[in-house]
């Protein structure tokens, strides 16, 4: 019966505080269909006072990452990890450490990612003059190839290294005499390198404080949490600069260089790539050219709201217009902006903020139609960070449900999650909610109708059970910011993303004064984010018992 989710209402968490009722206990729960898509897992941990950091000394790079740090290590913008790796688990986030296995398939997929990387750089004359500064009198140069080896391995390991592991590299130099050509020793140490578990993970040691459990990053260490939180990728030469000289463990300081690196564009990409996994709208099933579109005008939203005129990030699911060419605005119905693209009013279409954009609609659809049961379980799990159980064994969810008799009309065939008591309280939680967003099909054109069938009318009237009731995208944003139930929840996945897992613990207190400080700052995300950065919490790990 039912047929997106099995549930218990016990583990359904408080949407004014994003926590899941039932858990502060123990246990975990998954965002059925979505994954692990929200509420924090509290397993009574024993760190005193508010702390949030990262619970494992090493954490793998993802592949956007990897393809990241490649590019501004050596310049290799082919993306080779999105082409030769696995992809990583989202969940919601591809960079959820505890997910991280290693295999025996991932090494030999590194090793193929090294050979595809180390030739066409070493051997192409432009892209190794990022690496290659000095100029080889002879295959066997080893004062130019010790320069090389100890700038790339700086470098590549994000921190200073010892003349022990660079000499270890300088052994490659015997191939290059061997070849004859110096470059075949650079070719060696790039596939070494790249292999090396010092460049493939971010290793944090810190240093010991009076909890054992506690340590305090070095600067070298924090330039690294902070360049991959804000670009996604390695520590540029300025932000090692601020490392060599002390800079990051000042937290007035590190405010300072997180600012500077906020102006970075990189910066935007990478709260658009947040915003993307978050609201599930990474890979839709649309066409390249509307999925692009759908993408412009959702990056332009993100960024008008938190960089071009700061203000109050709830804005962006009330914000009354939208960001489109001619062809976005005649697929929405909606005026064509002057000079072919640019904002546009959304005016009395029922439509506002974020909610109503193609990409977010296009997102959690079923059997190549919308989903109610799918859109509600967003909204629960990734909007309000409740926790869903996942389908029982027995239920086939792969199959629509089918009502009773020869029912054509999607709300009569939904009803069998209605009349049934064993689906009813599950469904009740999420179908209401996405049906009404009905209206907007799964590219998100306004609809009167089910898809084929004109005799199957749509109400689009919707309910958050306990709340209260709206139709469509601009009504439901309005609901859900009027009624203080998404605050809490922006901090939280913001916070699952910085620290690459779900909070835990007593870090929830940390989660909790970061709210009241996202609240004090007017809901500016940009504030958010430093605050986070500025807090203790940022420059420490947690050793696990």
């Amino acid at each position: 019966m039912l047929s997106a989710l099995g549930c218990s209402t016990g583990h359904v968490g408080d949407p004014k505080t994003g926590l899941s009722a039932g858990r502060r206990g123990g246990g975990s729960g998954d965002g059925a269909e979505l994954g692990a898509d929200g509420g924090a897992v509290v397993d009574g941990g024993a760190q005193s006072g508010p702390y949030v950091g990262s619970a494992s000394a090493a954490r793998r790079l993802s592949r956007a990452e990897l393809d990241n740090t490649l590019s501004d290590l050596l310049g290799d913008d082919t993306a080779p990890a999105s082409r030769l790796l696995a992809e990583d688990l989202f969940a919601p986030y591809d960079n959820d450490y505890p997910t991280q296995r290693a295999s025996g398939a991932l090494i030999d997929s590194l090793e193929t990612l090294a050979a595809n990387v180390a030739p066409r750089i070493a051997h192409d004359k432009t892209l190794r003059k990022k690496l290659v500064s000095c100029t080889p009198s002879s295959a066997s140069d080893a004062s130019c190839f010790s320069m090389v080896v100890q700038d790339f391995t700086r470098r590549a390991f994000r921190r200073p290294v010892t003349k022990t592991e660079t000499d270890a590299y300088m052994s490659l130099l015997a191939f290059a005499t061997e070849s004859n050509d110096f470059y075949t020793g650079v070719e060696l140490l790039i596939r070494s390198v790249l292999q090396d578990p010092e460049f493939l993970y971010r290793i944090e040691r810190g240093t010991k404080t009076s909890d054992a459990q506690l340590f305090d990053l070095n600067d070298h260490e924090l330039a690294v949490r902070l360049s991959y939180l804000l670009w996604g990728s390695t520590p540029d030469a300025a932000l090692d600069a601020d490392a060599d000289a002390g800079h990051l463990h000042d937290a007035g300081m590190r405010v300072a260089i997180a600012k500077r690196m906020l102006e970075d564009p990189r910066a935007r990409t990478q709260l658009h790539r947040f915003h993307a996994m978050w609201l599930g709208y990474r890979a839709i099933p649309q066409t390249p050219a509307l999925a692009a579109a759908f993408s412009r005008e959702t990056s332009a939203l993100i960024d008008r709201v938190v960089f071009d005129e700061p203000q109050d990030y709830l804005n962006v699911f009330t914000f009354d217009q939208t960001y489109l060419d001619d062809t976005l605005a005649d697929h929405y119905g909606l005026p064509r902006p002057s000079g072919g693209k640019g904002w546009v009013s959304y005016g009395k279409s029922g439509r506002a903020g974020i909610l109503s954009q193609g990409a977010v609609l296009s997102a959690f659809g079923k059997f190549s139609d919308t989903s109610p049961t799918q859109r509600g379980i967003f909204v629960r799990t990734r909007l309000l960070c409740e926790q869903l159980m996942p389908p029982p064994p027995n239920v086939m969810a792969d199959k629509p449900p089918a009502g009773s008799g020869n029912a054509v009309c999607k709300y009569d065939r939904y009803a069998e999650h209605r009349s049934n008591a064993s689906c009813a309280g599950c469904h009740s939680l999420t179908d209401g909610i996405g049906f009404g967003l009905e209206n907007y099909g799964l590219a998100g054109v306004y609809r009167t109708h089910d898809d084929g069938h004109p005799e199957c009318t749509i109400a689009g009237k919707g309910e958050i059970l306990g709340v209260g009731t709206f139709s469509g995208p601009a009504e439901l944003g309005k609901l859900l910011v009027d009624q203080n139930l998404v605050q809490a929840c922006i901090v939280q996945q913001f916070l699952r993303f910085a620290i690459g897992r779900a909070p835990e613990g007593n870090e929830l207190d940390a989660l909790s004064a970061l709210s009241d400080d996202f609240g004090a700052a007017k809901h500016e995300l940009a504030k958010l984010i430093l605050s986070y950065i500025e807090s203790d919490a940022f420059a420490r790990r947690l050793e696990p018992k």
